[in-house]
């Protein structure tokens, strides 16, 4: 009867080392993964799960590895045959993203969907970032990055209260695309929500989205600072090509070298990098002395 007895007990133990930990349970579940929509795949990543991605979009270009990732295309380009043929168990992605003959083809084949607000504002943030923790069944990471976040902007404000403000910094946004193709930023952008929490004020408020940028509209406006996307600046030929955009010579913001140029999507996906945006462009719009 011992021996019988430990035989028992060598195969019970045996069994339950064959049995899933939590975590391995937790990765079956997940699956393979696409993305598409810069800020989702982002919080996807910073959730844990960028080793599930196995493709995304021509937008998520953070962090660096997405990159190298097979791409999906873009928005109206994605078709189902591409993504299909990938074997992915789920797609999460930014509203709007797919088109609905794309979205009614990948449910006929019962790969799971998921759709996602692009958040323009930081408080819109914390709400996908939630959303996306819970569809993933994640709730405690998801709150772990808020709460890393939380702090980010408490650091931001607290470097905000520390300027002498005699006068709040002007800054006008520049949609540029090439010579011809210029628009400004106007209210309920992301520009303007990104200026506002970096402490500065959107220098173009008359109208709403994106417009065409006229000389006589750049001379009014007179900005302290001119803020662009890396592509931007580098469609446009580099800050002495900017040059091109009749009346911009004539801009304190440009002679003074005013001119400053971030990546666009840590610029404008309010991800979880929003609040170090924010600190970075409130650095260069009140810097230190």
């Amino acid at each position: 009867m011992s021996r019988l007895w430990i035989l028992c007990l060598a195969f019970l133990l045996a069994c339950g080392q064959n049995q899933p930990t939590e975590q391995q349970g937790e990765e079956k579940l997940i699956g393979k993964l696409i993305t598409a929509g810069g800020t989702v795949t982002e919080i996807v990543h910073a959730l844990g799960y960028g080793e599930h991605i196995i493709a995304t979009d021509i937008t998520s270009t953070y962090p660096k590895e997405m990159q190298a990732l097979p791409s999906i295309g873009y928005r109206n380009q994605i078709k189902a045959e591409g993504i299909l043929a990938l074997g992915a168990d789920m797609l999460l992605a930014e509203e709007g993203y797919l088109t609905d003959d794309v979205v009614s083809q990948l449910e006929a084949t019962g790969v799971k969907l998921a759709f996602f607000p692009k958040p323009k504002h930081i408080e819109e943030t914390y709400a996908v970032i939630a959303e996306i923790g819970a569809f993933l069944d994640v709730p405690e990471r998801a709150e772990s990055l808020l709460s890393r976040i939380k702090e980010e902007e408490k650091t931001l404000y607290a470097y905000l209260n520390e300027q002498e403000k005699e006068t709040t910094p002007r800054v006008l946004f520049i949609m540029a695309r090439g010579p011809e193709t210029v628009f400004i930023a106007g209210k309920e952008t992301f520009a303007e929500n990104i200026i506002r929490m970096a402490g500065a004020e959107p220098a173009a408020l008359g109208f709403q989205d994106f417009v065409p940028l006229t000389p006589e509209a750049l001379l009014e406006i007179d900005p302290d600072y001119i803020l662009l996307f890396d592509s931007g600046m580098q469609a446009m030929g580099g800050q002495e090509g900017l040059r091109q955009i009749r009346g911009m010579e004539n801009l304190r913001a440009y002679t003074s070298g005013n001119v400053l140029a971030f990546d666009g999507h840590y610029l404008s996906g309010f991800g979880p990098r929003v609040a170090q945006a924010a600190l970075e462009l409130a650095r260069a719009t009140y810097p230190m002395n």
